[in-house]
C-alpha cells in the first residue's frame, strides 16, 4: 500500500521503529525557534509551524573535521612523519518534517558537490544514506514565494514520503522504493476519499500563495544596475551583515577551511561560511573585493538570481521558502530587492 492515513498520535511510534535503523532528525522547539534534533522516545515533536533552520545542516553541518593529522619525529634524523586520516561520515539518516522549499535546496548542493566535475566525499556519503519524509504546506505565510522559482506547497521532488495534513492526522504517500519501506513501518488505514480532500488542501495553499514575484528580466536588468552603487547602498541601508540569510537559506553552501591543533596533531574543519561577511573575500595582501556592504548584496542578489542560473540551465538558487525575510533582525526583504531591480529598469535610470 503507497498511501495510508496515520493518526498524529501515531508519528512517534512510527519513529520509534525508524529510529531504530537510522538517525531520525525531527524538528522541534529550541528557544523560540524550530530546528531539527535527532529523534528519541518522548521527543516533542513540532508537527505544525515551518522550521526556522533548512535541512541542509544534516547533509552538510555547520562544522565537520575532514580528517585528523599527527606529525611524529624521526628516529633516523630523517624528515619527520606525517600522517593524515580521512574521517568520512557513515551516517545513515531520516529528515522528518522537511518542507518542499527545504528538500529543493539540497538539490542545489547535490548540483554543486556531486556532478561530472566535483564530487565531495563527504556531501554525498552523507546524501546517499538520508531519506526524507516531507510536509506538504496546507498554507502558505506571507513571506513564501516557492512557487516564482520552480517550487509549490505539495512539490515532492526529492522526498521519499509526503505527508499531507489533514485533521487528526496525514495522508502519507510512498514516493520511491525507500519512502515505500520507511511507511511499511507505519501504523496507518487505507487513506481512501481523505487523499482527494488532504491534496485539494495543499492546491488551495498554492493559489492562496502572496503576489506573485516578477523576475523574468531580472537578469537584464541586474547587469543594468552593476555599477550604479547608489542604488545598491539603498538596497542594503538596513542590513547589518549578520549573516543569518545565508545560514538559515536552504540553498547557501559557502565555506571555509580551518586547520587547528598543535605541531603535532590537529584536524582539519569544514564550516559554513556567508557572503555577508567583510572577510568572505578578503585577501591576505589587505585588498577585500567586496570591501563594502552594499558590493556584498549585489553578490548574494546576484548569485541567487543570475550567476548561478547562468551555469545552471537557468535554475534559481533562491528556493521561495522566505527563512531570510522572517529571521533578519532588520527586515531586509529579498523580493523587494528583486522589485526594486525591475523597478530601477523601468525608470531607464
Amino acid at each position: 500500500m503507497d498511501t495510508i492515513f496515520i493518526q498524529r498520535t501515531d508519528i512517534g511510534r512510527w519513529l520509534d521503529r525508524l529510529a531504530e535503523e537510522r538517525t531520525v532528525f525531527a524538528p522541534t522547539r529550541r528557544d523560540g525557534a524550530v530546528v531539527y534534533r535527532p529523534y528519541r522516545t518522548g521527543f516533542v515533536l513540532e508537527l505544525d509551524a515551518m522550521p526556522t533552520t533548512s535541512p541542509k545542516e544534516i547533509v552538510f553541518p555547520q562544522n565537520e573535521t575532514l580528517l585528523t593529522y599527527s606529525r611524529a619525529g624521526n628516529a633516523s634524523g630523517g624528515a619527520p612523519k606525517v600522517e593524515a586520516r580521512e574521517t568520512l561520515p557513515e551516517q545513515k539518516a531520516v529528515i522528518f518534517g522537511a518542507r518542499p522549499c527545504g528538500v529543493n535546496g539540497l538539490g542545489v548542493f547535490d548540483q554543486v558537490f556531486d556532478n561530472d566535475k566535483t564530487r565531495d566525499a563527504y556531501y554525498t556519503a552523507r546524501r546517499k544514506d538520508t531519506r526524507i519524509i516531507t510536509f506538504a504546506c496546507d498554507r502558505p505565510r506571507s513571506t513564501c514565494f516557492c512557487t516564482n522559482v520552480g517550487g509549490g506547497p505539495g512539490d515532492a521532488a526529492g522526498s521519499d514520503v509526503m505527508l499531507y495534513p489533514l485533521g487528526d492526522g496525514f495522508v502519507a504517500e510512498a514516493v520511491t522504493t525507500g519512502g515505500k519501506a520507511m511507511l511499511s513501518l507505519a501504523t496507518g488505514a487505507p487513506a481512501g476519499d481523505r487523499e482527494v480532500a488532504a491534496k485539494a488542501l495543499v492546491e488551495t495553499a498554492r493559489e492562496a500563495m502572496p503576489e506573485p514575484l516578477e523576475l523574468a528580466r531580472i537578469r537584464e536588468n541586474f547587469d543594468k544596475c552593476f555599477n550604479d552603487m547608489e542604488f545598491w547602498e539603498e538596497q542594503s541601508g538596513k542590513c547589518l551583515s549578520c549573516g543569518a540569510c545565508a545560514y538559515l537559506c536552504p540553498s547557501c553552501h559557502c565555506f571555509n577551511i580551518t586547520d587547528e591543533g598543535t605541531e603535532s596533531e590537529g584536524k582539519r574543519l569544514r564550516s559554513w561560511d556567508n557572503c555577508m561577511s567583510y572577510t568572505f573575500t578578503a585577501e591576505a595582501s589587505g585588498h577585500n573585493p567586496r570591501a563594502a556592504k552594499a558590493m556584498r548584496l549585489r553578490n548574494r542578489v546576484g548569485h541567487k538570481f543570475v550567476y548561478f542560473p547562468e551555469t545552471h540551465e537557468g535554475e534559481v538558487a533562491c528556493r521561495g521558502c522566505g527563512r531570510c525575510i522572517v529571521s533578519c533582525p532588520s527586515s531586509v526583504d529579498i523580493r523587494q530587492i528583486a522589485k526594486a531591480i525591475q523597478e530601477y529598469c523601468d525608470d531607464d535610470k
